[in-house]
């Protein structure tokens, strides 16, 4: 299974009552569906997982697939802090419907290669998908090296794929020359990875812009680099706001502002400040401006 396109890491809308609110998840979704997105992204860390049980992480994949009707493939995220625990997250998105899991090192333990390599094939093997290993020092704790991806490919037959998240655009060369599959997985490296020979892009600005990703991944892949870099000029203020720990806020509010629904964050995260709010409308006002001629 291979993982083309742009992929929005969705995230997770909350009523009043902070309950999942899975109407206004439909809505995301479909709304998501007709910009032309390549597939959808459930549960990782832009759904807040980390905040939601079990069983509302399942209920969240199969929303998701039942909006998608398979049109486009839907990835859960079952990252955990034990492979005990991420194989009955991945055996439950996989009752739910899902066509692929995305997976972290283990969270909160820096295991060496061994230990991360039988991490990903205690995980991974019971549910019988393909698996996207995910590269995200900041939220697991681990720095997987290409050499290591690499191994976790050839030895773990799951792992097809890595979202790569360490924001050095340099290691995707090395990555494909691992022969892995590379999604970039940071916003603001997007225009960089995809010109640098990346599938796709599993994107948090996407749930706000999703056209106007589809139209970057699109130049990219015709070569039109000025049509790409006008496109990213507009994209870039708010895709910086990826790389920070407030990276759910900003994208909510980004959702609320431009028609989708964000709705509130789930402890221990807060609402943004007025400080954080005005770096949000200025990155709004940024993609709002006048497409600049080419």
């Amino acid at each position: 299974m291979r993982f083309p396109g742009i992929i929005p890491a969705v995230t997770t809308p909350f009523d009043a009552t902070r309950a999942v609110d899975h109407e206004a998840l439909e809505r995301n979704l479909a709304a998501l569906l007709e910009a032309g997105v390549h597939g959808l992204v459930a549960t990782g860390t832009m759904g807040e997982a980390g905040s939601l049980s079990a069983a509302e992480r399942r209920a969240v994949v199969e929303t998701t697939v039942r909006t998608a009707g398979g049109r486009v493939p839907v990835i859960a995220g079952v990252s955990a802090g034990t492979a005990a625990a991420a194989r009955s997250l991945a055996a439950d998105a996989a009752a739910a419907g899902a066509d692929a899991l995305m997976l972290l090192p283990p969270l909160g333990y820096r295991g060496d290669a061994r230990e991360i390599v039988a991490f990903y094939r205690a995980a991974a093997e019971p549910a019988g998908l393909p698996v996207m290993a995910y590269n995200n020092p900041e939220a697991s704790g681990t720095d997987m090296a290409p050499e290591l991806i690499g191994r976790l490919v050839r030895e773990v037959e799951q792992v097809v794929a890595v979202k790569e998240c360490s924001g050095d655009a340099r290691r995707i060369a090395a990555l494909l020359n691992e022969g892995v599959e590379v999604l970039v997985g940071g916003d603001d490296w997007a225009l960089e990875g995809l010109c640098a020979g990346a599938t796709g892009w599993i994107s948090g600005v996407a749930d706000c812009a999703p056209a106007e990703c589809v139209e970057l991944y699109e130049a990219c892949r015709a070569a039109e680099l000025e049509r790409a870099r006008a496109v990213y000029a507009r994209l870039l203020p708010l895709a910086r706001l990826d790389m920070t720990p407030k990276l759910v806020q900003f994208f909510k509010g980004a959702q609320d502002a431009l028609g989708f629904t964000g709705g509130p964050v789930r402890e221990p995260r807060l609402e943004l400040d007025d400080a954080d709010r005005a770096v949000l409308d200025a990155a709004l006002a940024a993609l709002r401006a006048p497409v600049a001629a080419i």
